[in-house]
């Protein structure tokens, strides 16, 4: 498989897209105004204890307080240190956390105490004493080669915290690991120093730019090669590479091409789609996405398709590509939480469980958690994913000002029924002599014509004039009876 990494660098944002074998399968965005936050280390405050939600909430300087939760607060080893969240903190401690889910919608930051730090082949966690290798790693005498360098390290500066060696670490020399030991532990007390530093609340450590982030997080040996738009960003991605990974400095490479880089690959006509409800399925099929407060939907259709042999055949088939489809989409368009999807029923067993593997094996490939259940007895796929930032819809979009985010707004019959209750109200309320309504085109326009009539019955029945009057900045829902 060949995979190509593309950065997107303008003044305001930077974007990654992951592209495998020609085909966008993940876009990140990152705002200069709104920079992603997890993985940022922050001296907070506690400012409100909740013990009915037995979590707390913590100041650490951003515009809202940030939300710690029992079970994030670990002991020595790692573990939970107790049930009820009295016994662990009080308003007015202070404390180091790490963000692990960036404010999303109304909710504020998502912390935890159990701090890890990431490099290239490494994560250290500074509050546990032991080591584990990545469960990506299946060659077991490599895990165990990995796992000795690890215990060696971690013996010798005991106390000091431990270590967890990442997939990128598979078949790394010991002298690289032990590097990046080094460079690991270094940091921590350098983020300890500060920590100690007074007793101002905000920022002490903060994650690496998306652009360097895309290095040391996405760069695999499947990786081709990593182009980038900006040649001021590429100078700062090779001197970072030399320093830490200097394995990957010859994959990264410059375009300096006419046609943008995005345009290039496609991949801003991937975005637009990506922002439609509705995924066509090469066959004829569609799937229909919806994302809301508690779950996002995912409904799979046959559309055009027909099929050539049977009804349970083209069912069969059609799943199947869903199934591909949606792992795509769940990537591309950052989709977390809750996911429920409505696959065709099939009444063959043996389909089902190929289109619930094929599922698992395409999600395989998903750098985010994922867990799947079993089709319901409704014939619904329940699974979750694990969302720690914005989706692709909520960065780029904000909810309609003319719906409010319903998706739909009422006709223009609905509006003008309105209309007729509220000239009712007012005639009744005041003494009047005219009475003006103000309304959009489309519903003025209905007044006129199929309303025409009900609207000179009222006008007899109140005994006062009635006159209209378009706004074209109204919209359809929007209306105003002015008393004359």
């Amino acid at each position: 498989m060949s995979e190509e990494i593309l950065v997107n660098i303008t003044p305001p944002e930077t974007r990654v897209a992951v592209v495998e074998n020609g085909v966008v399968q993940e876009i990140i965005i990152e705002r200069l105004e709104r920079c992603g936050l997890v993985g940022n280390i922050y001296k907070g405050r506690i400012c409100r204890v909740l013990p009915g939600m037995q979590a707390a909430f913590v100041d650490i300087g951003l515009e809202r307080a940030a939300f710690l939760h029992t079970s994030d607060i670990v002991g020595v080893e790692g573990e939970p240190r107790g049930d009820q969240i009295h016994d662990l903190v009080s308003e007015g401690d202070t404390l180091v956390v790490q963000v692990v889910k960036d404010p999303l919608g109304t909710k504020g930051a998502r912390l935890t105490t159990n701090i890890s730090i990431p490099s290239r082949y490494l994560v250290f966690m500074p509050t546990l004493q032991n080591t584990g290798v990545s469960q990506k790693i299946e060659d077991e005498e490599e895990r165990r080669r990995l796992r000795d360098i690890l215990q060696r390290f971690v013996a010798a500066h005991a106390g000091e915290g431990g270590f967890i060696a990442r997939t990128a670490a598979d078949g790394i020399t010991e002298e690289a690991l032990v590097n990046d030991m080094s460079f690991l532990a270094k940091l921590w007390s350098d983020i300890k120093e500060r920590c100690r530093g007074g007793n101002h609340i905000g920022l002490i450590h903060e994650d690496l730019p998306l652009a360097l982030r895309a290095l040391r997080d996405l760069v695999g040996p499947e990786v081709e090669r990593v182009r980038f738009d900006s040649r001021l960003t590429m100078d700062k991605a090779l001197s970072f590479a030399e320093q830490y990974i200097p394995d990957i400095r010859e994959r990264v490479e410059y375009y300096q091409g006419e046609r943008p880089l995005f345009d290039l690959y496609g991949v801003e006509e991937e975005i637009q789609k990506a922002l439609q409800r509705k995924v066509q399925l090469k066959s004829g099929g569609h799937l229909v996405i919806d994302q809301t407060e508690a779950m996002t939907t995912i409904d799979v259709n046959t559309g055009a398709f027909v099929g050539h042999r049977n009804l349970e055949e083209t069912i069969f088939k059609t799943n199947l590509e869903a199934a591909q489809a949606i792992c795509r989409q769940l990537r591309l368009r950052n989709l977390g939480g809750i996911i429920i999807i409505d696959f065709i029923d099939m009444t063959d067993e043996d389909h089902k469980r190929q289109v619930l593997r094929a599922l698992e094996k395409c999600l395989s490939r998903d750098h985010a958690k994922t867990h799947i259940s079993e089709v319901s007895s409704l014939g619904l796929v329940e699974m979750t994913r694990k969302r720690t930032r914005e989706s692709l819809e909520h960065v780029l979009c904000e909810p309609c000002p003319c719906c409010g985010g319903r998706g739909t707004v009422k006709t223009a019959e609905t509006t003008c029924n309105e209309i007729f209750r509220e000239i009712m109200r007012e005639a009744r309320q005041f003494e009047v002599e005219t009475l003006l309504v103000l309304a959009s085109q489309e519903v003025i326009d209905r007044l006129l014509d199929e309303e025409s009539g009900h609207l000179a019955e009222l006008e007899e029945f109140i005994g006062k004039p009635i006159k209209l009057q378009a706004e074209a900045l109204y919209t359809q829902e929007q209306y105003d009876v002015v008393l004359i």
